[in-house]
């Protein structure tokens, strides 16, 4: 999957992402929009990680979203 389609549908997604990031407020998961880079910004400084982690994390859940996808895919 694409970011561009989480950043389309971040309204969707969001939910997700604050399961995976219990640390980032709901403000912060809002606040991103979708923006990879923005959510990746704040991954790293509310886990305290270096930004080649963070990045990791955000493609490691990016990759659970096709996963989550594909039942739906199938239907």
């Amino acid at each position: 999957m694409s970011w561009s389609t989480i950043q389309n549908d971040w309204n969707r997604y969001k939910v997700a992402a604050k399961q995976e990031w219990d640390k980032l407020s709901e403000a912060q998961i809002a606040g991103t929009q979708g923006n990879r880079e923005y959510l990746t910004s704040r991954v790293q400084e509310a886990y305290a990680l270096s930004k080649e982690e963070a990045e990791r994390r955000v493609n490691d859940w990016q990759g659970k979203q096709v996963q989550r996808q594909a039942p739906a895919a199938d239907r």
